[in-house]
């Protein structure tokens, strides 16, 4: 039997978010990432002994608040100047759209949650019949509307004009830092019309580096702005919870064979540098095994509300 918890840990891991369980496992204790490479601090990682899911302690946490200024992405070095923003995240959105392949986005109702400057809507513009742009950052809120996005800070603001009617919803590494994410899949599946589909992108907890390296990476991979972390099986776990039809999560890695050539050379990440002779086709290979095996470094949750759903 467990010890029981002190008012700390209560403070730190109050009952699962996503399942409503209580009892959790402390997997990691060390440092993990604040900011950007190089900058950490000391924190505890436990998973949940209901859903799989892993947690970091709420008072490395950043701040909630953050998300609604430029805080959070200051913290990162990101920028808010949009030109600067759309270089930083163009790449991502081609993610998503693997992901969503080879459903059609034309004429239909789309909803980025968590869209930041709304560079994955800007892809999607004069496809998509409407397009629904959610981001608690409101410095980004002129430019969205400007855009002729309709902007809300939050998905339960969206419902009264959106809810039940979208085809597609999509997500792209933003479940991890949420409060709650059982709710924030909820509030999905209340925008999805009955057979919407749901596309939701979350680091992957399984990396083929946790397992290279457990001794340099899990410092990198866990940091103050992830309150979660998922498995393939605890992602698919909340999305279930939410009453949504998983169809599948599958991993999509975002880089190359060099890149886990570099960490294993230098311990640190260098992003796209190639590593001569390592070339285009080597990558692929390394990805597609990656992906076959549910060690890339990302997870896409595909999974829809039911159509005979009227709720």
């Amino acid at each position: 039997m467990s010890a029981p918890q002190t008012t700390c840990d209560r403070a730190d891991f109050p009952r699962c978010q996503v399942c409503g369980a209580d009892a959790w496992t402390s997997v990691y204790v060390g440092p993990v990432r604040d900011g950007g490479f190089g900058a950490n601090r000391e924190a505890e990682v436990r998973r949940c002994r209901g859903c799989g899911v892993d947690r970091l302690a709420e008072s490395v946490c950043l701040d909630l608040r953050d998300y609604e200024t430029s805080a959070y992405r200051d913290r990162l070095a990101q920028s808010h100047q949009i030109d600067k923003h759309r270089k930083e995240h163009d790449e991502l959105a081609r993610f998503t759209f693997e992901a969503l392949w080879p459903l059609s986005l034309r004429g239909a109702a789309v909803a980025d949650v968590g869209c930041g400057g709304g560079v994955f809507l800007d892809h999607v513009k004069g496809v998509a019949a409407d397009l629904v742009a959610i981001e608690p950052n409101t410095q980004f809120a002129d430019y969205l509307k400007a855009r002729g996005y309709r902007w809300y800070p939050t998905a339960a603001e969206a419902m009264a004009d959106h809810g039940g009617r979208v085809d597609v919803a999509v997500s792209t590494q933003v479940i991890e830092h949420v409060e709650e994410p059982y709710a924030f899949l909820r509030d999905i599946f209340a925008l999805l019309r009955p057979g919407g589909v749901a596309v939701v992108s979350t680091p992957n907890r399984e990396d083929i580096l946790m397992e290279l390296l457990p001794e340099d990476f899990p410092s990198f991979f866990y940091r103050t702005q992830h309150r979660w972390s998922f498995s393939a099986a605890s992602l698919r776990g909340c999305a279930e919870r939410a009453g949504l039809v998983c169809r599948e999560v599958r991993g999509i890695h975002r880089y190359g064979m060099s890149n886990v050539l570099h960490w294993l050379k230098d311990g640190r990440p260098r992003g796209r540098k190639r590593l001569p002779p390592i070339d285009a086709t080597m990558d692929k290979l390394w990805q597609g095994w990656l992906e076959s095996v549910g060690k890339a470094d990302n997870l896409f949750l595909i999974a829809e509300r039911p159509k005979e759903d009227q709720a």
